[in-house]
């Protein structure tokens, strides 16, 4: 692991931000690297409001899509709200589509099929709308590279409303409207909203013009938190406030989609973390394992009951979705040492009976072994089609582009992208994206990083500072859990590893002439147990542990030199 350290605040406006705060010095300086320097600006952090959100009609297009869905409700035409397999586009869906139906009844929902239709805009869905009388789709979470699409369904008498907020392209689709605050075009002062933050804000502006407030639309923020956490937005800005208020509505007031799954679980409250790790992956798991359809609805069903069913039947794809997964990744594991491919810039593997819909997910557990810009294929009819993730700092989808002439189609993020290609191509591409990263990837991104706030004296731990750090929460990317240093620091004597397969390392650290002991818990740092007899250095967040009904503060070790 690389530890870097972020850049230190200069001295007096760390000391001035603690004053005006009556804070310590630390949570200043945590504060200021946020780029929190007020106290106006710490007010609108720790205390998110609705207020704090923009007027929807900032966004270019959104005066035009909401003339034309008002002008659709008042001639009685039918609307089809349309959106990806993921959480982002489920989410966003059962959010617009539930909306509309509260005061207009001819609205129907359209998820493609992962395996026949792949990702985005599809002719058969167009072909569905057509067929069923619908003059009008509104996509969520997709769309803002569908021009011959969008054409096509022009073509055919049907009209588009696009709610996207991937990268556009050089062309923008001839639809009604684009919302999009990442369109050259647009001024809207946030641009990292997530696909259901922008069917949001087409429901804000809808009923803006019917004289609601944005506290009517609080019950749709169990939706939007979300589609933020598992979309990896960043957690600044309106992402904030809409995923702080909506973690409340989890916690006290659910729909019953949420309310069915949280049935299951034996927590009290749940955090972004747990949206992110128990939540989303169930509801990933229909689309993955059988059909968008049955997570839109769980997600709008208004009987508990039925929705209790329904949830017990994504707690099964959730179920085959990891075994699936845990196969997948060892096979891939394999290929890659039989074909003596551990010391290549990246990680390329393909079968052709690899299940499409975890092969996202398996990518991401090969970054764990290799850490290095990773792709894995399957066969998808006559093509293969690859999930693409990659390691911190190192845009994925520029280098797929570097490889465009092997490829038929992709799309996505810095991070993480999707593509097709002739199975022909596929050695002659898999030997050009390995030359694009050898030449490209810095020495230093083939090591993972720990971003570390500060260095922290642990005699600095009390309940008022652990308090303080965790009303930072939600947490997510450009307001991560803060993570500290300790130097010099010393395990009591009784450090072990645990967990059935010793895997895990759990240390009583002693620091300072008072000798007052830390709990610490490094989960996959039970290699690490032999160094532990000397002075080290421990690089960690902090936590909560509650063992025997007593709960105390915990070291959640990310490192240890």
């Amino acid at each position: 692991m690389r530890w870097t350290y972020k850049t230190t605040p200069e001295k007096e406006k760390i000391i001035q931000l603690a004053n005006d705060l009556s804070v310590d010095k630390t949570i200043a300086k945590i504060l200021l690297q946020r780029g929190i320097s007020s106290f106006d600006e710490a007010k609108k952090f720790f205390r998110p409001s609705l207020t704090d959100l923009h007027d929807p009609f900032l966004m270019k297009d959104m005066s035009i899509a909401i003339e034309r869905i008002e002008k659709a409700i008042s001639a009685n035409e039918n609307i089809l709200v349309y959106g990806d397999y993921d959480v982002d586009g489920t989410t966003a869906v059962s959010l617009v589509s539930s909306y509309l139906k509260t005061y207009y009844p001819n609205v129907a929902t359209y998820i493609p099929d992962r395996y026949e239709e792949g990702y985005g805009v599809s002719y058969q869905g167009i072909d569905f709308a057509k067929d069923n009388d619908f003059s009008l789709i509104i996509a969520l979470d997709c769309g803002i590279k569908a021009i011959e699409k969008v054409a096509y369904a022009t073509e055919q008498g049907i009209d588009f409303i696009i709610c996207d907020h991937h990268k556009p392209g050089a062309e923008i689709p001839k639809a009604i409207a684009v919302l999009n605050p990442k369109r050259e075009d647009c001024n809207y002062p946030y641009d990292e909203l997530c696909g259901c933050g922008v069917g949001f804000k087409l429901i804000q502006a809808l009923g803006s013009n019917k004289g609601e407030t944005n506290n009517d639309l609080i019950p749709y923020l169990d939706l939007v938190a979300t589609a933020i956490g598992a979309d990896i937005v960043p957690m600044t800005g309106e992402n904030r406030v809409l995923a702080y208020l909506g973690l409340q509505v989890i916690n006290t007031a659910p729909r019953n989609g949420f309310k069915a799954i949280i049935h299951q679980l034996n927590k009290k409250t749940l955090t972004i973390t747990d949206v992110v790790f128990i939540i989303a992956p169930r509801i990933n798991a229909a689309g993955r394992m059988k059909h968008g359809n049955y997570a839109v609805e769980l997600l709008t069903e208004m009987d508990f009951d039925s929705a209790i069913t329904s949830a017990a039947a994504i707690e099964t794809f959730n179920s085959d979705r990891k075994e699936l997964d845990k196969q997948i990744t060892d096979e891939a594991l394999q290929q890659i040492t039989e074909n003596k491919e551990q010391k290549n810039a990246t990680s390329v593997v393909f079968a052709e009976d690899w299940h499409k819909g975890v092969i996202g997910i398996v990518a991401s557990r090969l970054i764990e072994t290799y850490y290095r810009p990773t792709l894995v294929f399957t066969k998808s009819g006559d093509k293969l089609a690859a999930s693409a993730r990659s390691v911190k700092g190192f845009d994925v989808y520029n280098a797929l582009e570097q490889c465009a002439e092997f490829i038929e189609q992709f799309g996505g993020h810095k991070y993480a992208a999707g593509l097709t290609l002739a199975p022909e191509n596929y050695q002659a591409f898999k030997q050009k994206f390995e030359e694009v990263v050898a030449n490209s990837l810095p020495e230093e991104l083939k090591t993972p990083e720990i971003l570390i706030d500060t260095e922290l004296d642990l005699s600095e731990i009390t309940p008022k500072f652990y308090r303080i750090v965790q009303q930072m929460a939600p947490f997510g990317p450009q307001n991560m859990r803060p993570v500290f240093s300790s130097s010099a620091v010393r395990d009591n004597g009784y450090g072990k590893q645990v967990g059935a397969d010793k895997s895990h390392l759990k240390l009583h650290l002693i620091y300072g002439a008072d000798k007052k002991t830390y709990n610490a818990i490094g989960f996959g740092l039970g290699d690490k147990l032999p160094i532990i007899h000397n002075d080290i250095d421990v690089a960690y967040a902090l936590d909560e542990n509650t063992w025997n009904g007593y709960t105390s503060i915990q070291l959640m070790l990310k490192d240890i030199k």
